[in-house]
């Protein structure tokens, strides 16, 4: 399958083109940034030098000409772009033959309004987001194997949500009380352009957006319950661990709860069940989750540790998950020994 990849000077981008680079079924044709970047003309591996021998690609500035081809030219274009940009094109890249696989959150809402009041600008492509199917690769198979446009999920929203659909799905929460997530990224999440707030000099462990993050009404919609969700922002450079306390209902067991997270994931692949509270380093340049819960039935709750790369699991091996779905590959082609350079 030939593919390109849009924004492929972000550091989702060139992930992205690291795990195509080596994928054994796709072939990655062109990449792309937009029409002002300075990167435009520069060799992806002059700005990740770790690419250096491995990727041979020139970034290419995209034109409206060049975006109206896309759609016919490639098997698969992965859009690794701000909301906004996302938003604008995806119509035109649905226009033709080509599967699309958005990294971006422009579609994961389906509720326009809801977006509105958490994006900051107006929806306007009903179209394409009735088009779109939610890429969290573990729970949405048969979905995306028929899909066309995958909405692929945050770094945030997959490791919450990875750690409660189990729950969730077992009929097992309490529906009296939220479940609080508290998950902490490194800053590589913030992007690759520098900022005062992700520069290492200023960035201390602090929590941001409270009450009121964008992520928190996308987990809310794929778990079918309200959450309570705090991210926080740690001075290292990739990776998110996520601690979730739910409250299950009266009389669950312990073995339902283990019940509930072997159904889910005992053939998934990407997911590690592990007997104890995971670590960033285990999952930081690799393409799983790490899952771990205890549970007190004296008390009724539920703690759930999670760690995921942001960057890959987070973001690109993600999509790379659904594309190989989209395409009636194993869903860990390509991808299980496909660590970070």
């Amino acid at each position: 399958m030939k593919t390109c990849v849009i924004g492929a000077s972000g550091y989702t981008g060139a992930e992205l083109v690291r795990l195509i680079q080596h994928h054994p079924k796709f072939t990655l044709g062109q990449t792309f940034v937009s029409e002002q970047s300075a990167d435009a003309g520069q060799p992806l591996s002059v700005l990740y030098p770790a690419l250096n021998g491995i990727v041979n690609t020139q970034l290419e500035a995209l034109n409206d000409a060049t975006l109206a081809s896309l759609a016919h030219d490639y098997d698969a274009i992965f859009l690794a772009t701000p909301h906004q940009a996302s938003h604008d094109w995806a119509s035109q890249l649905l226009a033709g033959s080509a599967k699309v696989f958005d990294l971006s959150g422009a579609f994961r809402l389906q509720d326009r309004q809801v977006f509105e009041r958490y994006y900051g600008f107006q929806h306007t492509q009903p179209h394409a987001l009735g088009q779109a199917v939610y890429g969290l690769a573990e729970w949405y198979q048969e979905l995306i194997a028929k899909a066309k446009f995958v909405a692929v999920p945050g770094c945030y929203p997959t490791a919450s949500l990875l750690a409660t659909k189990p729950l969730g799905h077992a009929d097992l929460l309490d529906p009296n009380h939220f479940p609080i997530i508290n998950a902490t990224s490194g800053v590589s999440g913030a992007g690759r352009k520098a900022t005062m707030t992700n520069s290492f000099c200023e960035v201390s462990l602090q929590a941001y957006g409270i009450l009121g993050h964008r992520h928190t009404p996308e987990i809310s919609a794929y778990l079918g319950s309200s959450v309570i969700f705090t991210p926080h922002l740690g001075n290292f450079k990739r990776g998110i661990l996520a601690t979730t306390v739910c409250k299950l209902k009266y009389g669950v067991s312990a073995d339902q709860v283990e019940a509930a997270y072997l159904n889910a994931y005992s053939s998934q692949p990407m997911v590690r069940l592990v007997a104890q509270s995971p670590r960033l380093d285990n999952v930081v340049g690799q393409n799983f989750a790490d899952l771990h819960w205890q549970y007190s039935q004296e008390t009724g709750y539920v703690v759930i540790t999670s760690a995921i790369d942001n960057l890959l699991k987070g973001a690109a091996s993600q999509a790379v998950q659904c594309a190989n779905l989209a395409f009636g590959l194993s869903t860990s082609t390509g991808l299980i020994g496909s660590q970070h350079g």
